[in-house]
């Protein structure tokens, strides 16, 4: 069962070594995602399940242990999805920890090493935007039916349309978009967040439309509130930070 999910943007920016000299101007984000992972690790759960992006229509599972890199972006860094070979899950040699991490789930390991998560073991799921949004929510009851206390850290973007120097340049469809993805987020209102539109997503360069919509699956019947802890978009691109718990 879902006892808490966190909900964080998912730029390799975040990551302080690749944003370098402007690592500054996602500082308040860092922090949010920094007291979203408090709220999960306060829940207690047997298991944190990270969701996010991936490179295949998916679901796609990472076990505990598998390693992502930043070299795409210039820097040496190695980053591993929690302890390899923790409770004799992943093992060093074992073809699935060899897989490389999708970048989002690569940013949510770095995350997660940064606060020094030790509170349940982890692994991760990747989820290509493909996935209509009724498979997005059976995946994410059956993460959910996966241990008796489930957390969950749904890495995703909204718009990367905001801005006529955004990734996507300047869509007036945008900033309302964004707008009703936070106030769902903050909200923890499953039935808008299933409800957001494959379509627009996919014009509007979102990221987190999948994610997001497994999250809503997997929080059916689990009666948890939403708090929206950040929302911005400094790059043209939408950037939220939300707990549910």
């Amino acid at each position: 069962m879902l006892v808490a999910a966190a909900v964080c943007p998912c730029p390799p920016l975040l990551v302080r070594e690749v944003a370098a000299g402007a690592a500054a101007e996602l500082d308040a984000a860092r922090a949010a995602c920094t007291d979203a992972l408090g709220v999960l690790a306060a829940a207690r759960p047997d298991r944190l399940v990270v969701v996010g992006p991936g490179d295949v229509p998916g679901p796609e599972r990472y076990p505990e242990g598998s390693r992502g890199s930043f070299r795409g972006f210039g820097v040496d860094l190695d980053v591993r999805l929690g302890r390899a070979g923790a409770g004799g899950r992943a093992r060093a040699g074992d073809a699935r920890v060899e897989r490389r991490l999708p970048y989002a789930l690569a940013v949510a390991a770095w995350l997660l090493e940064r606060t020094g998560w030790a509170d349940a073991p982890v692994e991760g799921v990747g989820v290509g935007e493909g996935l209509t949004p009724g498979d997005c929510a059976r995946a994410g009851r059956e993460l959910a039916a996966g241990a008796e206390r489930v957390a969950l850290l749904v890495m995703g973007d909204a718009s990367a349309c905001r801005t006529l120097k955004a990734p996507g340049y300047l869509d007036e469809r945008a900033a309302s978009f964004d707008a009703e993805v936070g106030r769902a987020l903050g909200a923890a209102d499953l039935p808008a967040l299933l409800a957001l539109d494959t379509g627009l997503a996919r014009e509007l360069k979102v990221s987190g439309r999948a994610p997001w919509q497994v999250l809503a699956g997997a929080a059916e019947g689990a009666g948890l509130g939403g708090s929206l802890l950040f929302e911005d978009a400094p790059y043209g691109v939408g950037y939220a930070v939300a707990t549910w718990s």
